[in-house]
């Protein structure tokens, strides 16, 4: 039987999926095997290639999903300043942990192929706040020696959240982004003014 009686092949797939991005962020990819994967969703372990011919192409799957779905939430969010975006990304991956941690600490378990496909999805991604940065420069608004830099500094700092964040701390989630866009402010040299509405 290639999956669960009653199920249908979308439903296994999504079955598959989770259950490879469960494993992923708790025991890191290499230490995952793809019968491992069959035994947690029900699958027999030699159908799961029905589905994905390698545990490579599961790994692909979930970090170009999440690129491309944190992508097409941005343009949802209508977002114009770089507040926006910051805002933006921190309750995005707030309520996704194990896609950030696996989409940052598996790139490197990704075949040179399959690791341009992501880099490649990464930088669109990133050219969203280094467009921002580059049209306040322009604007005299931010005081920038490096927008490339600075804006791989920004994602580094606003994924560094989701390693120490709780819902119970001490800050409120609205507290944090309020911080966290101050940092920001400072590292793009933001006007006081201009504070606010970066």
């Amino acid at each position: 039987m290639a999956r669960t009686a009653g199920s249908t092949a979308a439903e296994t797939v999504a079955r598959l999926k989770e259950a490879s991005l469960d494993l992923f962020a708790r025991e890191g990819y290499a230490a995952v095997s793809m019968r491992a994967i069959a035994a947690c969703t029900g699958v027999q372990a030699g159908a799961i290639y029905n589905y994905f011919p390698t545990k490579q192409d599961i790994l692909v799957d979930l970090l170009a999903g999440h690129m491309q779905a944190l992508e097409a939430a941005w343009q949802r969010e209508e977002g114009s300043t770089l507040a926006d975006f910051v805002r933006f990304h921190v309750r995005y991956h707030l309520t996704r942990p194990r896609e950030m941690f696996i989409s940052y600490m598996e790139l490197r378990s990704l075949e040179p192929a399959n690791f341009t496909r992501i880099r490649d999805l990464r930088r669109g991604y990133e050219a969203i706040p280094r467009q921002m940065i580059e049209d306040g420069i322009a604007d005299g608004k931010f005081d920038v020696s490096d927008p490339e830099v600075t804006t791989r500094a920004i994602i580094a700092l606003l994924n560094g959240l989701t390693t120490w964040y709780r819902e119970d701390g001490r800050l409120s989630l609205g507290e944090i982004e309020t911080v966290y866009i101050r940092l920001v402010n400072r590292m793009v040299g933001a006007r006081e003014e201009e504070e606010e509405n970066v």
